[in-house]
């Protein structure tokens, strides 16, 4: 079953005050971003963040699952997702354990 854009839009509005968030659709589900950082997923309309240990020490009691089958497990969000709050300090500190995203790299320009 794939997420839908109600969710979407209620998981983006709750976090505040962590940069741009915005989310793109992949695979018939979703990757959300800060600032162009990717630190999420929502799959089957479920919040999974990136695994940091700062969100690990924040979260406490983490619940870790993969988002999808094969995927590394992440910490999965249902009832604090509500909690604006909350969620919005989980997305600042764990964006700032994130990498960098990298460098986009230019397209070849075809041979005439």
């Amino acid at each position: 079953m794939a997420s839908n854009i109600q969710f979407i839009e209620f998981v983006t509005a709750q976090i505040k005050n962590a940069g741009e968030i915005t989310a793109k659709k992949m695979f018939g589900e979703y990757a959300l971003y800060a600032d162009g950082k990717i630190f999420g997923l929502v799959c089957d309309n479920k919040l999974y963040i990136k695994p940091t240990i700062s969100g690990r020490a924040y979260i406490k009691n983490v619940v870790e699952s993969p988002a999808y089958e094969g995927a590394k497990p992440s910490f999965l969000i249902e009832e604090k997702v509500e909690d604006s709050q909350w969620l919005s300090e989980l997305i600042r500190i764990t964006i700032q354990e994130l990498p960098e995203p990298k460098p986009k790299k230019a397209k070849a320009q075809a041979k005439k």
